[in-house]
């Protein structure tokens, strides 16, 4: 049975938990190539996955440089206000892609998605902005939030929330944040969140780390995926491991909301009675 993952101390300064883990050895954080090459073929005995994230209202600018796949997944803010004109534009760019399966989990600036959010706390300048059950326009993609989708075999979960304070979906770190990791099921082959767990593409302006440790904990002592693609941090997309999960932070936009970054991609075999025709 799994271990039983209880909230870190100290988990409201990552900074001081990566100097103690990471910087130490205690635990591992392993920069590698990306898992697949553009010019890779698409193999029949695997599911290509693409992977973006961090568009913010850029998507269109990107469209002729993502390569086709089994499944896209954007791992959120694909917006920066939530607001109805955007999800429109959104939903119209991510209709023109070829792929068979399109899966977005919503990130922090998908204002209104969010019904449990307390919009008071919100800062100035998006007071007023974001649309109710917005995830409801995209007609185009599947939105996963606190929930597992599984195709051609391969389980796929995703969850929006996180610890930045003053948007949607966000919970504070330690309990509030840990039960929603909580929800994650065992036997998850591909974990899509918007943040990232600590030590793994989540250094903010090379001072901060904006990782969450109990993400990590879940990650590392339960679930077990086999792949964890996130954003967020937009300086910091890549690849990592642990030498079990690979970590993806596929952000594609730079601090100054420009398209920098190409998608990442990565292969998951096909599991014994599955096909994809």
């Amino acid at each position: 049975m799994a271990s039983v993952v209880e909230a870190e101390p100290f988990s409201n300064d990552p900074n001081r938990l990566w100097k103690e883990w990471f910087a130490s050895g205690k635990r591992i954080c392993k920069k590698i190539v990306a898992p697949v090459e553009f010019q890779e073929p698409i193999h029949r005995d695997k599911v290509r996955f693409v992977c973006i994230s961090d568009t913010h209202e850029q998507l269109d600018k990107l469209l002729p440089h993502i390569p086709n796949g089994d499944v896209l997944v954007h791992c959120g803010d694909f917006t920066n206000t939530g607001d109805r004109e955007e999800l429109e534009e959104f939903n119209k760019a991510i209709g023109k892609l070829p792929h068979p399966y399109k899966i977005v989990v919503a990130g922090n600036h998908e204002l209104g998605f969010d019904e449990t959010e307390d919009q008071s706390q919100r800062e100035e300048k998006f007071q007023g902005h974001g649309t109710k059950e917005g995830y409801k326009l995209l007609t185009n993609c599947t939105v996963l939030h606190d929930k597992m989708i599984e195709i051609y075999g391969v389980k796929i979960y995703g969850t929006s929330w996180h610890p930045l304070e003053n948007f949607t979906y966000y919970r504070p770190r330690g309990n509030p944040l840990l039960d929603k990791w909580n929800l994650i099921p065992e036997g998850v082959d591909v974990l899509l969140t918007h943040t990232p767990p600590l030590g793994h593409g989540d250094l903010w302006k090379g001072e901060y780390r904006w990782g969450d440790v109990d993400l990590l904990n879940t990650i590392e002592h339960r679930v077990k995926p086999k792949f964890h693609v996130f954003g967020h941090v937009h300086e910091e997309t890549g690849v990592t491991t642990n030498d079990h999960t690979i970590f993806i932070n596929a952000a594609i936009c730079s601090h100054d909301l420009e398209v920098i970054n190409l998608p990442i991609l990565f292969d998951v075999p096909l599991k014994p009675g599955f096909t994809k025709s």
